[in-house]
């Protein structure tokens, strides 16, 4: 240490230095100062000034013959490491004053840096406050490799099995007198003797551990055969004892080694990181081919990690094997991987096949999902994921039996059960997804957004739902209109989708294209669409998307491609009794699509198969109502009343747009100057927008703001209202289309548009004022 030490000194280390140096000649005093290596044993010895004094350092490494001579010394400091203990040395200092030297505390680390608190928590926390090592590593935030090569010297002058000892501490077993023992072949007296000389070398914290610092150093100063020797030799040990490896073995990963203690610590990585799982099981056979019970337990790390491809392959190796036990397993590994590549049926089928507990459940859940009724509910093992499958077969069960609520408060259960499992199950899909889409086609959004609020806070169903709950949280705000918001969570989501994910993304960008009268994305997004309903088999629970779609299939003129899977939705549902849950939204999707194509006989029948069901629930009775209420919209006929309270009928069963749209497109209909106003207004506010004062000009609302359109504003106004496309006016203007889009879209809501029609109309008034 350098001089600096004075000034972080004890008063009690003071107070003794003060006496030896004003100690006269003759005095007889004896002063001992015991420390570990590097808490400023030689620092102190150098501040005694009294020439009359006999300093010695390092006393520990004398023979008995040299310190028998210093016990005839009258006035005598001498230092030393508290290890190796020698009876001699210990006669010596017999009744002398003792100098305590303890590591800094964090203050006493400030001090002697003048240093910030940052630079004093860091040097601290990788120091434990050993002076020694405070003024080595200096004020810094990171660890310098010429700081941890200072440390090289002292490592190399330990004997073999205090090396072997730190290393073992290095590798996270300091304090276990067993593997310990048998590492270096010794005694349990022997290996405390050995870590009391490890001590002694002041490399260790309190507890026994290695000082982060020193923990650096031994690790990048060891060859790295020995270090790997060790831990390959540790964790065999701890194998056998039947105790945890993976800490032990996570470092050996991609040095070529394998074998069983990779397995188990693979088995051990798999709940909380099973992508690590999956590289330790790779691993754990060395370059060779897999037992039937690592490729089914690697197929199921590889698909909780997402890697569907991978545990495909696996799963079909060990299925294909048949003198394989776990092909049961491996099936129902590639059931879920199945499922989340949206092959429902063919999911079932291989979850029918293995016939475990867990499969039955899952294989009803299939049948239902795919048009065949399962009443059955097997028995489950009374465990988180057993009481979670059978609820939510029970809770799909219900779904189509007419038990809308009953089915809701299922699924709610079995998410909530399955919540402190996380990630650690593998699902074909999981109770919060089932939940929400429940809740959606019944009229809940509250629940539904509850639901996946927690499966997304608590990673139920790990990596592999994750997005499809983030997408269906997506789905909840285009309903609401919050579009802005739904693209944003679905760009955050870009990604290779699963085609079960894929549909529902597609479908998100879709709708909200079209919900924006987006026109050029609608289009350009539209092959995207066909693909995806191509690749994902119609399923009961992709019916939304498929909604979605029809919709946008009417805006486009492309029925012609749909219309297979739109019957095989209807076939499906007429197959499960056309339960009133999942039938409701489709008509309400395929109503709008027979509107958006002008076909008023096909818009009236599914407002007739909508009104079978008004008296099921409060949900069939609010959409059967609406439908009628657009139709008449449609047909010129507006109803203020009638409309505004449809619409906020809508908006209570989470139809946000849908409700702010009917009002927008009834003011739009409606001859009644006043009750346009009353609508406009209505529209905003189910929107969650201020409403504006307003003006009736000729026969068009004007915003009284309007004035505060900007001069650029009312510029590209005049040249849209001109015939102008965005392209046009940003070449007209020198600015991008984009930038157009963006000026339009800032009008549109300035104005409390709800149409692009509306907008151009409040504009030609504007723009001629």
């Amino acid at each position: 240490m350098t001089t600096r030490a004075r000034l972080v000194l004890d008063d009690s280390v003071r107070g003794v230095l003060d006496r030896v140096n004003d100690a006269a000649v003759g005095t007889s005093l004896r002063v001992v100062v015991a420390a570990p290596g590097g808490h400023g044993k030689t620092a102190l010895l150098a501040e005694i000034t009294n020439p009359a004094v006999r300093v010695v350092d390092d006393a520990h490494l004398l023979d008995d013959a040299a310190l028998a001579e210093l016990a005839t010394e009258p006035l005598l400091v001498l230092a030393h490491r508290p290890w190796p203990r020698r009876a001699a040395l210990a006669d010596l200092t017999r009744g002398a004053v003792v100098v305590p030297l303890a590591p800094f505390t964090r203050d006493q680390v400030r001090e002697f840096l003048h240093a910030p608190k940052p630079v004093v928590d860091f040097v601290f926390g990788q120091t434990g406050g050993v002076p020694g090592y405070v003024e080595r590593l200096g004020a810094v935030t990171e660890v310098p490799a010429e700081v941890l090569a200072a440390f090289r010297a002292e490592l190399d002058w330990l004997d073999p099995g205090l090396q072997k000892f730190l290393l073992a501490a290095e590798a996270g077993a300091a304090q276990r007198l067993d593997l310990l023992s048998a590492l270096l072949d010794k005694d349990f007296d022997e290996v405390s003797d050995i870590i009391e000389a490890a001590r002694a070398t002041g490399l260790l914290a309190e507890d026994g551990t290695l000082l982060p610092l020193a923990h650096r150093a031994v690790g990048a100063l060891t060859r790295t055969e020995r270090r790997i020797a060790v831990r390959q030799k540790l964790a065999q040990l701890q194998l056998e004892r039947g105790g945890p490896v993976l800490e032990l073995v996570r470092p050996l990963l991609d040095t070529g080694i394998g074998g069983p203690v990779f397995a188990a610590a693979a088995r051990e990585a798999l709940p909380s990181d099973p992508a690590l799982a999956a590289r330790l099981f790779q691993a754990s056979t060395g370059g060779g081919a897999p037992s039937g019970e690592t490729a089914a337990s690697w197929a199921t790390a590889a698909a909780m990690a997402g890697d569907l491809d991978g545990a495909l392959r696996l799963a079909d190796q060990v299925i294909g094997s048949a003198d394989s036990s776990y092909r049961r397993t491996a099936a129902e590994v590639a059931a879920v991987a199945l499922a989340h590549r949206g092959q429902l049926a063919r999911s079932t089928e291989l979850f029918r096949w293995a016939a475990t507990p867990y499969a039955a459940a899952f294989a009803g859940i299939g049948l239902i999902g795919t048009g065949h009724r399962f009443e059955e509910v097997p028995p489950q093992p009374p465990t988180m994921l057993g009481g979670a499958a059978s609820l939510m077969l029970q809770g799909v069960s219900q779904s189509v039996s007419g038990a809308e609520t009953a089915a809701l408060s299922t699924l709610v259960r079995a998410s909530s059960m399955l919540e402190p499992a996380g990630g650690a199950v593998l699902l074909p899909d999981s109770p919060a997804a089932l939940a929400a889409l429940v809740a959606v086609h019944c009229g809940e959004p509250n629940v539904a957004e509850s639901v996946l609020d927690r499966a997304v806070e608590t990673g139920t169903g790990g990596v592999l739902m994750s997005v499809r709950h983030r997408l269906l949280q997506a789905w909840l705000h285009m309903l609401r209109g919050n579009l802005a918001v739904a693209r944003e969570a679905l760009m955050a989501l870009r990604g290779a989708f699963e085609p079960r994910d894929w549909i529902f993304a597609v479908a998100l960008e879709v709708g909200v294209a079209r919900r924006n009268s987006d026109l050029a994305t609608l289009r350009r997004t539209w092959e995207q669409a066909c693909e995806a309903v191509l690749r994902h088999p119609v399923d009961l629970f992709s019916l939304l998307p498929l909604g979605e779609f029809a919709a946008a299939a009417a805006r486009l003129r492309d029925q012609e491609r749909l219309a297979p899977h739109l019957a095989q939705a209807r076939g499906l549902l007429r197959s499960l009794g056309d339960p009133p849950l999942w039938t409701t939204q489709l008509h309400w999707s395929l109503l709008h699509a027979a509107i958006i194509d002008e076909n008023t006989g096909l818009a009236e029948e599914h407002a007739a198969a909508l009104a079978l069901n008004r008296d099921r629930s409060r949900y069939c009775s609010v959409v059967s109502a609406a439908a009628e209420c657009w139709l008449d919209v449609v047909a010129g006929k507006v109803d203020a009343d009638r409309v505004e309270e449809t619409a906020r009928g809508l908006h209570a069963v989470g139809l946000w747009w849908d409700a702010s749209r009917l009002a927008g497109q009834a003011a739009i209909r409606t001859s009644d100057r006043q009750a346009m106003v009353r609508l406009l207004d209505c529209a905003r506010l189910l929107q969650g927008r201020a409403v504006s004062a307003r003006r009736v000009v000729g026969d068009v609302v004007v915003a009284e703001d309007a004035g505060k359109l900007s001069d650029r504003e009312r510029e590209v106004a005049r040249l849209v209202l001109e015939g102008m496309t965005y392209k046009q006016v940003g070449d007209r203007l020198f600015i991008s289309a984009k930038t157009v889009e963006h000026h339009m879209a800032r009008m549109r809501q300035r104005l409390g548009s709800t149409s692009r029609s509306d907008l151009l109309a409040q504009l030609r008034h504007i723009v001629a004022s």
